[in-house]
């Protein structure tokens, strides 16, 4: 296993065509500056897209949070959303990609005229690289789950490098990843400076406690959209949910668990550092998450989605 992120489809993308600043490029072609400040220092946003049925779910929220990214790093935004969104489906409409599609859209600071920190040294706008690629949740990880290690790694405060951004500079969830596979586990369970359960390395956090849905506070982790859509799923289920300070003896004794993102919806876990969590399986809240966020999934791509969703010959009308 490789987490939540093992996945089918890697034949299929030898062959895709990528996004460099407006321009499709071969894989093998499809390279960035070593000057570019993505490569140099991590100086980067970015988000990653789920595409269903020719659209991209949930665009609206990640655009709004990629863009956000860039205002607060200072970036020179030089292009709009909306021709954003049609860069996305143009690269889609490229390779004929409607369905078990994931994108990672990156943005740098742009091309530096030498390899130094300060921004001033940034010569051109900002680089985007958009890569879609044909990736399908492995049906086993989202039935049998995944397992997780608390790691020695935690996530910061916001003075330090704030959690909130989804950058580039991913180093501390790397160091994180590495340890949990160390220790023959999945993903890493990361804890806040003050000891309370905040996320895991590449995906949020979720356990069934006392009959109740409970996650962080969020203030040490990424505002995930997944996260958010499935609390708000829960809360319509009826379901009493809280984000709250809790430890690792409510994760141990919980009834269930999860985790959540964009790349595989809802997990199970199935265990953390060496405790089995409930049954060991997928229990019956998780299921009913699980199937509430498809039918989530569906309304969005009939309702909102068909907003900014293209036609099959690129015309920008909806399909």
């Amino acid at each position: 296993m490789k987490g939540t992120h093992e996945y089918d489809g890697a034949d299929r993308n030898q062959d895709i065509l990528i996004d460099i600043n407006g321009e499709l490029l071969p894989r093998e072609k499809a390279v960035v500056s070593v000057f570019d400040s993505g490569f140099v220092l991590g100086d980067g946003v970015w988000e990653g897209l789920r595409v269903e049925s020719g659209t991209i779910l949930f665009l609206e929220q990640h655009l709004d949070r990629l863009y956000e990214g860039m205002h607060t790093l200072d970036f020179e935004i030089s292009v709009s959303k909306e021709a954003l969104t049609q860069r996305l489906y143009a690269a889609l409409q490229a390779n004929d990609m409607h369905d078990g599609v994931h994108i990672r859209l990156m943005v740098s600071r742009g091309v530096k005229s030498t390899p130094y920190q300060d921004p001033r040294m940034t010569v051109t706008p900002p680089t985007i690289v958009i890569i879609p690629e044909y990736k399908t949740a492995l049906p086993e990880t989202v039935e049998k789950g995944v397992t997780l290690f608390t790691v020695h790694v935690r996530r910061g405060y916001s003075d330090v490098q704030d959690p909130t951004l989804n950058t580039h500079s991913k180093l501390n969830c790397v160091t994180a990843c590495i340890q949990a596979a160390k220790a023959g586990c999945d993903e890493a369970l990361m804890l806040d400076p003050h000891g309370f359960v905040a996320t895991c390395n590449s995906t949020h956090f979720f356990i069934v406690r006392r009959g109740e849905l409970w996650t962080s506070t969020g203030d040490y982790c990424l505002d995930g959209i997944t996260r958010r859509k499935v609390l708000n799923i829960a809360a319509a289920e009826g379901m009493t949910v809280r984000e709250r300070n809790f430890t690792l003896t409510d994760v141990y004794n919980a009834e269930e668990s999860f985790v959540t993102g964009t790349f595989a919806g809802l997990v199970p876990v199935r265990e953390v550092d060496g405790r089995t969590i409930g049954t060991g399986e997928r229990g019956p809240v998780v299921s009913r998450l699980q199937s509430a966020y498809r039918r989530y999934v569906a309304d969005y791509i009939e309702g909102p989605g068909r907003l900014h969703r293209r036609s099959e010959d690129g015309a920008g009308t909806e399909s």
